[in-house]
């Protein structure tokens, strides 16, 4: 197995940290046939624990879509997209509700990061059940917001947690998904004259963005620097090594 060691040159957090990569943005919706204040958005973000593995491959929505309900004279919008933090899930909630609506409730799920709101609905009677839905679905990496308009009359606290509940749920249901594999940042010091050798070996396992830095390597070598999905670094590393014939050290 190639040596790993972290350089100057390249990201200096762990390989376990990188962020992953976002799903391509596709537009594409479908439609199927719907006060106490609201409390503080609810968060949880991953204890040291859950962030100590690896990243690993993820499903999540190839684009946007959305699906619409009336119940009882309400009317229900949920809307779904593939969003990478929690700035992109802001920004998303900041586009697509509607200052108009009686409610504008949603929940996002960022691997175990993962956050909801009632905007005014009864406590955990909309957000919740939006997340819940999130996690029925076993997507990751997505914002849902579900925008109400209040049509008279009142669904009570369990018709609440059933549409929005629902209409989330219909929405992701049907959505077309891809499956995300997370990739590191990563580098080898090469010498000039295995350069075509090592090329071979990144072309093979589906390297990216490759770039040489001749200001960074020692004399007679390059920084060779690339992105690679995480499950396939040490395979990669024991290829080029075998390939050279000699030790070539990986840096992350």
């Amino acid at each position: 197995m190639a040596a790993v060691r972290a350089s100057p040159r390249l990201r200096s957090l762990p390989l376990l940290f990188s962020q992953p990569d976002a799903a391509a943005a596709v537009r594409r919706s479908f439609s199927c046939a719907s006060a106490s204040p609201s409390p503080a958005p609810t968060r949880a973000m991953a204890s040291p624990s859950s962030s100590s593995a690896t990243p690993t491959p993820y499903t999540t929505l190839v684009g946007r879509v959305s699906c619409e309900r009336e119940i009882k004279r309400s009317k229900f919008i949920a809307i779904a997209a593939p969003v990478v933090n929690e700035r992109a899930a802001m920004a998303f909630l900041d586009e697509v509700k509607d200052p108009r609506a009686t409610h504008n409730c949603w929940a996002y799920k960022l691997g175990e990061q993962f956050r909801y709101n009632d905007d005014g609905e009864p406590s955990s009677t909309a957000g919740k059940p939006i997340y819940s839905a999130i996690i029925s679905s076993g997507i990751d990496m997505v914002m849902v917001v579900v925008i109400r308009y209040f049509g008279g009359i009142k669904l009570g606290t369990g018709g609440l947690v059933r549409a929005y509940g629902g209409v989330a749920s219909e929405c992701l249901k049907d959505a077309p998904t891809n499956l995300v594999k997370p990739k590191a940042r990563a580098g080898m010091e090469v010498p000039f004259d295995l350069l075509g050798t090592v090329y071979h070996q990144l072309q093979h396992f589906q390297a990216e963005d490759i770039k040489q830095d001749y200001d960074t390597g020692k004399d007679g070598t390059v920084m060779v620097m690339f992105r690679v999905e995480y499950e396939k670094i040490e395979d990669l590393g024991s290829a080029v090594n075998s390939a050279c014939s000699r030790k070539i050290e990986l840096f992350l």
